[in-house]
């Protein structure tokens, strides 16, 4: 008999997920609470953009082997995919940063919990706050579930946006349980999809793994970042520094963008700030710096629209190239392009271009071609399309498209 798997979430961890796990013969009972998003995936289309989902959802949809529901039912495995974002309207008293939110954890936790029996395994995928998979199998134990005879442990995901059907499968995974018993039951279902290695550790360890990695990623961003605003201000071409310093052998900068976007990287790092009373004082930096850089380039736009008006008397219409986090993709979580474009658009005339997405609740989107005949044109999101445009004196470039 096939294994029953329950996926709460069916965004972009949690769709591939299910869908992946449908194709390899998991019986899938997928849960969202966005009733288009559930109609959708019945039909097997997709909601959300990511090369190769489309066609693993109709397979496992035309199967019969996934199905998507606004409520849980009874399953082997529960797998927990959804947002752990911060509260923005809190902040942290010590460090003045912001507080992580698990409500959404907490209230899948509760929506499972009565379909939760014995010998059933207990999964969170969501990037945590350490001690979130405690707490979780706290709430379960809370509602009359008998710990000693489930199991619950944490795997964060670790895939990049774009490449996720194969990294799914590929990557490495780090698997921590709330006990012993949990971690086996946890890496060995892993290591039934899986072809990367399963590194077992506890629930605590594997949650700071992936808090740890993505701080890696924004301390590193954070150098390029500060590097191309020095470069401004010394008149030096940031891309050619960090091409002649990545010749050293032991150096490799990564590029420099408007900030640093996406549900992981810009938010993850404050996990561990909250949690670090105040010592985590490389990581706070690196995120405070990636965040001042869209500052800089709203500031940067700003004076390029005082100069036009000055030369030709009128205000320019400015066209802000993309809008996601990342190039190639639909997700605007915390873009910090589509949060300068949403800056400027209170004081400039602004259009956006974004040809991943169809709107973007208070910008004007119009098409390429439109936005090439703008006054000023600010590439925030290097898009593929983008590539092949041409650069003139009109064009701001903070993603590198013309370097």
């Amino acid at each position: 008999m096939n294994k029953t798997v329950c996926v709460i979430g069916l965004g972009y961890i949690g769709l591939p997920t299910a869908a992946l796990l449908a194709n390899r013969g998991f019986k899938v009972h997928g849960v969202d609470v966005d009733k288009h998003a559930v109609d959708t995936i019945n039909e097997g289309k997709i909601h959300i953009v990511e090369p190769d989902l489309d066609t693993f959802v109709n397979s496992a949809v035309n199967s019969g082997m996934l199905t998507a529901h606004l409520e849980p039912a009874p399953a082997d495995i529960f797998l927990v995919a959804v947002p752990t974002p911060f509260h923005h309207d809190q902040l942290n008293p010590i460090t003045n940063s912001p507080v992580p939110n698990v409500d959404y954890v907490v209230k899948a936790t509760q929506a499972i919990a009565p379909h939760v029996k014995p010998g059933n395994l207990v999964l969170l995928e969501s990037t945590s706050p350490v001690g979130t998979t405690q707490m979780m199998a706290d709430e379960l134990e809370k509602a009359g579930v008998d710990l000693s005879q489930i199991h619950v442990a944490h795997s964060p995901e670790r895939v990049l946006p774009g490449h996720i059907m194969r990294e799914l499968i590929e990557n490495d995974r780090v698997v921590g349980g709330i006990n012993q018993a949990s971690t086996d039951a946890a890496a060995d279902f892993y290591r039934s999809f899986v072809q990367g290695e399963v590194l077992e550790t506890t629930a605590k360890t594997a949650e700071m793994a992936k808090l740890t990695e993505n701080a890696f990623r924004d301390v590193n961003i954070a150098f390029a970042n500060e590097l191309s605003m020095l470069s401004d201000d010394m008149d030096i071409d940031v891309y050619e520094l960090i091409s002649l310093a990545n010749h050293h052998p032991r150096v490799n900068i990564l590029q420099p963008g408007c900030g640093v976007g996406g549900h992981c990287i810009s938010v993850d790092p404050w996990f561990i700030v909250n949690s670090a009373n105040g010592k985590a004082k490389m990581v706070e930096q690196a995120r405070r710096t990636n965040d001042y850089k869209s500052d800089w380039v709203i500031e940067k736009v700003k004076n390029a629209a005082l100069q036009f008006e000055n030369q030709h008397g009128k205000q320019p219409i400015i066209a802000c190239m993309g809008l996601a986090f990342k190039p190639d993709i639909d997700d605007l979580r915390e873009s910090p392009a589509l949060r300068i474009a949403i800056a400027l658009d209170k004081e400039l005339n602004i259009i956006s271009v974004e040809p991943n997405v169809d709107k973007v609740d208070g910008l004007e989107l119009v098409d390429e071609s439109v936005a090439l005949d703008a006054d000023i044109v600010v590439y925030l999101v290097a898009h593929k399309q983008f590539k092949s445009h041409s650069n003139t004196e009109a064009t701001l470039d903070f993603a590198g498209l013309f370097k």
